[in-house]
């Protein structure tokens, strides 16, 4: 299979490459030359949210940026977990297949938990780590989150993903502080993906993990010393109407040698803030 015909190559002009794991293939983008950096996504995003920054970084460095299974132009196998865990182990057998050493890792949303175990896991391969409004630790005290999850988790919930796209439809908006950045073209390429319910269940599952995942966050938490060593940039989105600008006190408080870029914009600042995160993971490596 090569890129379907509603992939805009201007916007989206990355080679397509796939890797065939245990329940299904996983696409990548792999461009540029050089040290290597991986691009992780949360949701309800595939590797075209960090297009922007691929683009320009891509002229001095490996970009590799994986579509999680059940996003993007990965495959969405019915019978797959969809759990962060699940997603991780996919990760690790992505940077291992291609030998990738001494990488950046840059994380967002549910690529922070995702991406994280990996740092923790081998803290000797991972350079730097850049952070963008994303979380490793259990969500218990955010109690609207978990609210939001328990009734997400329900047969009306499940519907509401499922059958009406709630994430892509009305989440994604949500996640822009000026919606002029989510051009007709741009949600195209959001919405293409998840198209029907049968592709839409690693949105579903992602709505459920806020609270089904808290143990597997709370390893993950327990383990932050390991991080500690590693170089951290924190680039924020402060006007997120998803994640709580208070995540950000958590990050800072753990980790208070980490350089902190605070922009304007909303939880996905690396569309509203495009060549400004370029810029900024730019300057941290050099």
């Amino acid at each position: 299979m090569n890129s379907p015909d509603w992939l805009d190559p201007i916007l989206y002009p990355f080679a397509y490459h796939t890797l065939q794991l245990p329940d299904g293939k996983l696409h990548y983008v792999d461009e540029g030359q050089g040290e290597p950096i991986v691009f992780v996504h949360g949701t309800p995003t595939w590797s075209f949210v960090w297009r922007q920054q691929i683009k320009s970084l891509s002229r001095q460095f490996r970009c590799v940026a994986p579509d999680h299974l059940g996003f993007g132009l990965s495959d969405k196998p019915a019978d797959f977990s969809y759990t962060p865990e699940a997603h991780a182990q996919n990760l690790e057998q992505l940077i291992t297949h291609l030998q990738l050493k001494n990488i950046t890792l840059v994380l967002h949303d549910f690529g922070g938990p995702i991406s994280l175990r990996y740092a923790l896991r081998n803290p000797e391969n991972v350079k730097r780590l850049v952070i963008l409004n994303t979380w490793m630790w259990p969500l218990e005290g955010e109690k609207r989150m978990i609210q939001l999850s328990r009734f997400m988790s329900s047969s009306v919930g499940k519907f509401l993903y499922l059958q009406l796209g709630f994430s892509v439809r009305l989440l994604l908006p949500q996640g822009y502080h000026e919606r002029r950045h989510l051009t007709s073209d741009i949600k195209r390429h959001y919405q293409k993906p998840l198209s029907k319910a049968s592709k839409r269940l690693g949105t579903w599952r992602f709505a459920v993990a806020l609270h089904e995942a808290n143990p597997y966050f709370a390893e993950l938490w327990k383990q932050w010393e390991k991080l500690r060593a590693i170089p951290k940039l924190i680039l924020w989105g402060e006007k997120d109407k998803l994640l709580p600008l208070h995540l950000l006190d958590t990050w800072q408080q753990t980790f208070p040698e980490a350089k902190v870029i605070r922009y304007k914009a909303g939880h996905f600042l690396q569309e509203e803030k495009g060549g400004e995160v370029a810029d900024a993971i730019r300057a941290f490596m050099a």
